[in-house]
């Protein structure tokens, strides 16, 4: 059975799932996306990922602030969609709204529900350590990622995941899965299991300033940290008070040992900036001095070594 769907997604994320959806026997007949927003040096206004895939489909589409309103009420209503899909797209959909497709709205969740429900579920996996995570399909309700799952599928975080590879990971993971999904829907195939509240937790927002590494953790905490946040708000320090961003380290020695005066540099050498933490020696592989590009430690350290000397004190 062909399903007329609209989607909701705004990120590199949910078009993945958008080009999966538009490939199969389904017809997307409408796309939400945010509006554009600056970004970049100049703050440029951008159009969001989903957008540019909508226009170069010749899909319509509409941007629209907020979805808390009569005018969009009945503009979805008048689509006569089936479903609608939703993946990262970063806006509340009214309940009103939800019940206007005869499927509903599912959406697509990456993390194992009901473990980081919220905003970033990818960051905050990676900070808190976890070994897995997930994709999980929904049936929305009213609350924040509370709906029935219909679908779960699980995924190895590795040691050297980011937030930009483990989302490349998730991005395909769930593709197969959101396809069954809507044919076991379509035909009344009962596939809903409803959530665990014992096993809840949040994936609030990420902010900026928690991005600032503290060398009061440990070296394995900070690693964690500078994953989690590449490719954004990206983790940063300061010397000499200039911010300097970290995209790249490794953990060195014993984590068993304590280490006194966290932020010192104690060695810089062609494989890194060795700098004390409260348990272990954190070795910055790649930073980034503000308005320049990325460098590794071996590309920098003759002309910025006077930057970086052993005894000198991060911020």
């Amino acid at each position: 059975m062909q399903l007329k769907i609209i989607f909701a997604g705004t990120s590199k994320f949910a078009v993945s799932y958008l080009n999966y959806i538009i490939k199969s026997d389904h017809q997307v007949i409408a796309i939400f996306t945010q509006p554009d927003r600056p970004a970049g040096r100049g703050q440029k206004l951008t159009a969001s990922p989903v957008k540019i895939f909508a226009q170069n489909k010749n899909i319509p589409f509409f941007q629209p602030d907020s979805l808390n309103s009569k005018q969009y009420e009945e503009i979805i209503a008048n689509l006569n969609a089936d479903i609608m899909i939703v993946v990262a797209y970063g806006l509340i959909i009214p309940v009103n709204i939800l019940n206007i497709p005869y499927l509903g709205c599912i959406n697509v969740h990456a993390s194992l529900l009901p473990r980081w429900r919220g905003a970033a579920p990818i960051q905050r996996a990676i900070l808190a350590g976890d070994k897995k995570t997930g994709i999980t399909l929904i049936q929305m309700n009213e609350g924040l990622d509370t709906g029935n799952i219909l679908y779960q599928i699980e995924c190895d975080i590795s040691s050297q995941d980011t937030s930009l590879t483990l989302s490349d990971k998730l991005s395909q993971l769930g593709l197969k899965g959101l396809i069954s999904t809507l044919f076991k829907l379509s035909n009344n195939i009962n596939c809903s299991i409803k959530q665990d509240k014992k096993l809840v937790t949040y994936a609030k927002k990420i902010n900026k300033k928690e991005a600032k590494l503290n060398w009061m953790l440990s070296a394995e905490t900070l690693d964690r940290c500078v994953r989690a946040y590449n490719p954004w708000p990206i983790s940063f320090f300061y010397i000499k008070n200039k911010l300097i961003k970290v995209w790249k380290v490794n953990v060195l020695n014993d984590m068993s040992i304590r280490y006194t005066n966290p932020g010192e540099i104690i060695n810089i050498t062609h494989k890194g900036i060795q700098v004390n933490t409260s348990i272990g020696i954190l070795n910055l592989i790649c930073i980034q001095f503000e308005g320049k590009k990325p460098m590794l430690i071996k590309d920098l350290i003759n002309s910025h070594y006077e930057w970086f000397i052993p005894g000198s004190q991060l911020q």
